[in-house]
């Protein structure tokens, strides 16, 4: 047997560097000529399928050269472009280039950030991510925290916390069904979906929670918060935890967070907030007071892939007191050697989190904080706020269009022909298959949403490539549009 093993999955370091070379000329190609795309490029997933072909697995292996070639061509011509300046849709932002050769960095390494042992370096460089991230927001930066794939987790894992911190503590051995009172969640009706999936999966029933109605400007009514919770108390309920939402989804509207924090603490609840997109802004000192009470939080949730432009995937957990994550995800079986780090205290993130091996995700945050700065976010975030509100102008001014809300970088507006019409069925039909044009045109891409029964067109800015110039154009593009879109559906 030979003493050097060869195998097929192996580069040799001149076929790495020319196919590494190339594939970077190619990205940055991409990048640099990103406006001059579609959007999207509107395949149907029967012509995608055609594109990929219907071959089996393959039997044997191909040349490296020709696969980085071939899906380099899928993935650069054949995706949704969210890089594009002129994709507002969602929140999904424009990622950061130096992200992707973080990604790439990190893979090359490939360490497993659940024990210390396993990855020291990455291991300490997520701790100083998570103390800036803490610092970013305005927050204590002894916030304990974990990087995970987006809000969705990044709320679990708060919610699990609050769960285990604020419930009897039998139900680790005993489980819920046997609690003697009914553990009940308050949240706000805008609250998006994650609370529904929690409640549900983590054993508490969609009936535990208490969906609280907003007042005038949409946000939660603290009045009708404390009557509940005084409610549930009267009735023998066990309340563990009022969720706050930092920059709702459809409109970007900030809870009171101080008034919130205020009733959580008469009442000993854990004080979550839900900023996976909005939080970001609070960097920005004119809006501090938006986020008044943040600092009160047990928990926040906050996503770096959204408003700091990360590439996916990037959600983030901080936690007040870090313990509670420990108390709630940590577990030593026999198998795990991972506590021998002499006199030194080591942080294992798999005791912080659902995850034992886990991805790098800190990198590209760590490398785009530093890259950028507090200073270079303030600006970039600040200029997408600006521009939001520049649509908002845009619509307001012209007569066929209705502009609706404006929340941080979130535009609500809707096309209204100039017969001007009060039939609400019509409008929401219209602005209904308008965005579908909008959406498949590859000109511009929006997203849509529901305010006060009222279908409207959303424009969430959350891209450092979109400018003035693409402002004024998308407002051509949905009026030139509308106008077709209005005189088929007349016609009907």
């Amino acid at each position: 047997m030979e003493n050097i093993r060869r195998s097929s999955i192996e580069m040799d370091k001149e076929e790495f560097r020319k196919i590494g070379y190339q594939l970077i000329d190619d990205i940055s190609n991409f990048i640099n000529t990103i406006d001059e795309k579609p959007v999207t490029p509107n395949e149907s997933p029967s012509q995608l399928q055609n594109i990929l072909g219907n071959s089996s697995l393959p039997e044997n292996g191909k040349p490296a050269t020709e696969l980085i070639s071939k899906a380099t061509d899928l993935l650069l011509n054949h995706s949704l472009l969210n890089g594009h300046p002129k994709f507002l849709g969602y929140i999904t932002s424009s990622a950061a280039p130096i992200g992707a050769l973080a990604d790439l960095l990190s893979a090359s390494v490939n360490p497993n950030v659940g024990a210390h042992i396993l990855s020291p370096i990455a291991t300490e460089i997520e701790k100083q991510t998570v103390k800036w991230l803490a610092e970013f927001i305005g927050v204590s930066p002894s916030y304990g925290g974990i990087l995970v794939s987006g809000g969705n987790m990044a709320n679990f894992t708060a919610f699990l916390a609050a769960r285990t911190a604020k419930a009897p503590k039998s139900i680790k051995e005993e489980g819920i069904q046997n609690s003697s009172n009914k553990l009940t969640i308050y949240c706000s009706k805008t609250t998006h979906t994650w609370i529904e999936k929690a409640v549900i999966l983590f054993g508490l029933g969609t009936k535990s929670i208490r969906w609280i109605q907003t007042d005038a400007s949409n946000k939660m009514d603290t009045k009708v918060l404390k009557t509940t919770i005084k409610k549930d108390l009267e009735n023998n309920c066990t309340p563990i935890m009022v969720i706050g939402t930092a920059g709702d989804v459809s409109t970007g509207v900030v809870d009171n967070l101080s008034e919130i924090s205020a009733i959580c603490k008469k009442y000993d609840l854990w004080f979550h907030i839900d900023g996976a997109y909005g939080v970001p802004a609070a960097v920005i000192p004119k809006f501090n007071y938006l986020f008044e009470g943040l600092k009160e939080a047990d928990s926040i949730a906050l996503d770096p892939h959204k408003w700091l432009y990360s590439p996916l995937e990037a959600g983030c957990t901080l936690v007040k007191n870090p313990q509670h994550l420990i108390d709630t995800y940590s577990s030593h079986p026999e198998y795990y050697n991972f506590s021998n780090n002499g006199d030194e205290i080591a942080q294992n993130f798999y005791e912080y989190g659902f995850q034992n091996s886990r991805g790098f995700r800190a990198l590209k945050v760590w490398l785009t904080l530093q890259q950028v700065g507090r200073s270079g976010y303030e600006k970039l975030i600040s200029e997408d706020i600006e521009l939001s509100k520049i649509l908002f102008n845009l619509a307001e001014k012209h007569p066929e269009l209705e502009a609706i809300s404006q929340n941080l970088s979130i535009t609500t507006f809707r096309y209204n022909p100039l017969i001007k019409t009060k039939n609400s069925n019509y409008l929401n039909t219209l602005n209904e298959n308008l965005l579908n044009e909008l959406q498949t045109g590859g000109e511009v891409f929006l997203s849509n949403a529901i305010v006060n029964e009222q279908y409207c067109l959303r424009a969430c800015i959350v891209n450092f490539r979109t400018s003035k110039k693409d402002i004024n154009e998308i407002i051509e593009i949905v009026l030139e549009k509308g106008k077709k879109v209005h005189l088929k559906l007349s016609k009907k």
